[in-house]
């Protein structure tokens, strides 16, 4: 496929995201290099009280201009996974980026997803995640350490961000009602169909040791919850985990952010995770 014959659409489910829309928006506009590539970003606004499809609407000029379609979708409940389908249900585009709403992409990411994911066979794309400093301390000690594992460093998380291709696409139906969409879809994708781009994203982590541990043990809930529903993905997951020996090696050379990760992890595996929705940072 030639890229002027490639379509994109960016799927952008969001709530309560007035202080982030913009700038996730504004950096899609910003984007180089993919001129020929027919583009459109859906934003779902699903349960919002605050003025994320306004602050969404208010970049139509400066989207327009850089030759993307603009559309804003208002859901009055909340929900990433009715969200997310309402985006597929619109797309026109044979490709499709999953974004949230609080990510910022760096230069070239749009061309750089869309060469990844152009070709025959199922393909699913990532890129660099990168963590923006947090103001507290055990958050920018935890982030420093977490960065290094394996699975961050070298692999294909999907967090935040993810795209496949219309094969791809075409591995499962609607998004199931799950905790973890980004490891659902993942995990749909053997190690070798996946490719991450050297472009990185900002990955926003919360803020605080209390909110690291909730937002851990939701995420270990999601995963565990695929592993129950979804058994035969489990073999995609290889790789997913650092070695505790692996980890006390690293701890080793950063005590403080080993410190910050194991009280973390420690903290989840004493307390049963919670069935509340937290938010993913």
């Amino acid at each position: 496929m030639t890229l002027s014959a490639i379509r994109l659409s960016v799927i952008l489910p969001a709530h309560q995201e007035q202080d982030h829309i913009g700038a996730c928006l504004q950096a899609l506009a910003d984007q180089t290099g993919a001129d020929d590539v027919a583009k459109e970003v859906i934003v779902i606004a699903n349960g919002c009280r605050d003025a994320t499809a306004d602050r969404a609407r208010a970049l139509t000029g400066a989207l327009t201009d850089a030759g993307w379609q603009l559309t804003v979708i208002e859901l009055p409940t909340g929900g990433k996974t009715g969200a997310l389908n309402r985006g597929d249900q619109a797309a026109a585009g044979d490709l499709r980026l999953y974004l949230d709403a609080d990510i910022v992409v760096g230069p070239g990411m749009i061309a750089a997803i869309c060469a990844a994911l152009d070709g025959p066979g199922a393909r699913y794309a990532g890129a660099r995640l990168v963590v923006p400093r947090p103001a507290s301390r055990v958050s920018a000690a935890y982030a420093r350490f977490w960065q290094r594992l394996p699975f961050v460093a070298d692999g294909v998380t999907g967090a935040g961000l993810f795209g496949v291709n219309a094969e791809g696409r075409a591995r499962w139906d609607r998004f199931p009602q799950i905790i973890s969409d980004d490891g659902f879809v993942r995990l749909q994708f053997a190690p070798h169909e996946r490719v991450r781009v050297d472009v990185p994203y900002h990955w926003p982590i919360s803020e605080g040791l209390a909110t690291l541990i909730r937002v851990r043990r939701r995420q270990d809930a999601g995963t565990a919850e695929l592993g129950r529903l979804y058994p035969h993905l489990v073999d995609n997951a290889a790789g997913d985990r650092p070695s505790g020996r692996f980890a006390l090696r690293m701890g080793l050379s950063d005590p403080v952010g080993f410190a910050a990760y194991a009280a973390v992890s420690l903290a989840v595996r004493l307390r049963p995770p919670s069935q509340d929705w937290e938010r993913s940072r």
